[in-house]
Order: structure tokens, then C-alpha cells, then sequence
């Protein structure tokens, strides 16, 4: 019988958030399986844990994985960490969970710290929904695609970025996405000089003309309005309803998530997305 993969989080910061349920697994479990195994034997170490260290991230994945993976199948348990945060988000984790659930391994998560949910939970923008862009690429090219296509996002967007990279994003956002957007930068989370800065990109980037960055960010900027989000043509949005149709989902409900994303009327999509079929 295999063992169990445990996705353990850990604090982004201040060591008292791990809970008791996660000191418990990391104590019970055969191996650990970290990003940095320094950076997991100081918490290790401050809970009084002694256990076996694997090294896994993202420059040796593969090997790693396929090594974990044999343990797993032989009946070891493994608890996965990184150096701050729940593991395979945004994080090379997710190759594991993925290898794992191809071969009938049990994964289970132990909840705790998420840098992008706290800010998020902090931002005093909306919550009710959102989507997790991670970090920029430092490709130019790739990453001003990547904010075009997010131009008329009308859903909350959750960033992280690196102090010495803070002005140029801000700079980018302000092109993308205009200086009167709000954005609520949340740096150190938990930490001793933790920050939550609440105004628009444009005050934002004024801000840190004079001040230097410090400390990791995360970035939770407004979605579109969606007054200005509605560009798309009605033809345009019915295709966008049948390829959801043909991705299986029911015509109605198609009609109302593109509705939602466009501001386009839903009986109108509905009604032309039959036409269009027709």
C-alpha cells in the first residue's frame, strides 16, 4: 500500500501561524520534501522536528519527483513544503500532486498560510471573485501580452512581485490598465513591518518614484468596470457562448458567464448563440 503525499503550509512570515495540525503531520510523517531544506530546518528546528530532508524545486522537479514518487509507492509518507506558503501554488508542487494522482497516491492538504488570499482578505477591493496571475514574466514581449489580455478583466487580480522589479510593474500597470485603477499593495505580510498601501496605480507609482521598495509584494489591483469591459461584439460573444457549449456546458449557463465577462445582455447571447447554431 502507498503512502500519503501531506501539502503542508507553512508561515509567510511569522512562525506562530503554523497550526497544530500541520506540527503534528511534519512530526508524524517518514520524510520531508522542501524547496529550500535551510530554510525548513529553522522551522523545523524552532518546533523541536527532526526528521529527514529531500530537496525539491523547480530546477530539479523531475528527478526529484520521480524519487519521491518511489518512496511513496513503497509506503513512505511525505509531507511537501516550501519556504513560505501552501505548496503547489504557484510553485512546482503541482508537478508532484499531478505525478501522484497518475499513480493512485493520496495527496492531502494541510491549510494554512497563502500570501495571495491575505492580501486579497486585506485589499478593500472585491472579493466575492478573483484570479491568481502570480508573477510577471521578465520576458517583455510575454508579459505585455500577458497584461493585454487582462485589460477588460473585470474580476479582482492577485499579483506577486520582487521589490527590484516594484517600479517597472507599476509602470506597466499604469499603461495597461490607466492610473485611476485602484491597487492595494501588501508588503511583508505578518511580519514585523508589514504594509497594506490602498490607492490608485498612479499614486502608487508616484509614491515609489521616492521611496525605495522593500520587501516581497503582493499586488491586488481592481478588475475592469463593467461598463468598459463590454468591447465585444454580440456575434463575437455568441461564438464565446458556443465554444463554452462545445466545451460542454449548458447553453444557459454559457450565455451567463460570458454575460458576466462582458457585460453583454444574456438573453441577447443566448438568443443569437441558438441563431448562430442554426
Amino acid at each position: 500500500m502507498s503512502g500519503t503525499l501531506y501539502l503542508v503550509a507553512t508561515p509567510i512570515g511569522n512562525l506562530e501561524d503554523l497550526s497544530p495540525r500541520a506540527v503534528e503531520t511534519l512530526a508524524a510523517v517518514d520524510f520531508i520534501a522542501a524547496e529550500d531544506t535551510r530554510v525548513s530546518l529553522k522551522l523545523l528546528n524552532h518546533f523541536g522536528i527532526k526528521k529527514p530532508l529531500a530537496s525539491y524545486h523547480e530546477h530539479n522537479a523531475a528527478a526529484a519527483g520521480q524519487a519521491v514518487l518511489g518512496r511513496l509507492l513503497s509506503g513512505e509518507s511525505c509531507a511537501l513544503v516550501t519556504d513560505a506558503g501552501t505548496p503547489a501554488i504557484s510553485d512546482p508542487g503541482e508537478a508532484l500532486v499531478r505525478l501522484c494522482g497518475e499513480h493512485g497516491v493520496t495527496v492531502t492538504s494541510i491549510p494554512g498560510c497563502c500570501a495571495a488570499v491575505n492580501a486579497l482578505a486585506v485589499s478593500g477591493l472585491p472579493t466575492g471573485r478573483f484570479t491568481f496571475e502570480g508573477f510577471l514574466s521578465v520576458n517583455k514581449r510575454s508579459r505585455r501580452e500577458h497584461l493585454e489580455s487582462l485589460k477588460n478583466e473585470t474580476r479582482t487580480m492577485i499579483f506577486h512581485e520582487a521589490p527590484h522589479k516594484l517600479r517597472p510593474t507599476l509602470a506597466d500597470f499604469c499603461e495597461a490598465f490607466g492610473p485611476e485603477r485602484r491597487i492595494a499593495l501588501c508588503r511583508e505580510l505578518t511580519k514585523l513591518h508589514e504594509e497594506v498601501r490602498r490607492c490608485t496605480l498612479g499614486e502608487a507609482a508616484e509614491y515609489y518614484r521616492d521611496h525605495d521598495p522593500r520587501g516581497e509584494y503582493v499586488l491586488v489591483v481592481a478588475g475592469a468596470e463593467r461598463s468598459k469591459a463590454a468591447v465585444l461584439t454580440l456575434e463575437e460573444g455568441a461564438a464565446q457562448v458556443l465554444a463554452l457549449v462545445d466545451a460542454g456546458q449548458r447553453l444557459k449557463d454559457a450565455a451567463r458567464e460570458v454575460a458576466e465577462h462582458t457585460g453583454l445582455s444574456k438573453n441577447d447571447l443566448y438568443a443569437a448563440a441558438l441563431e448562430a447554431r442554426k
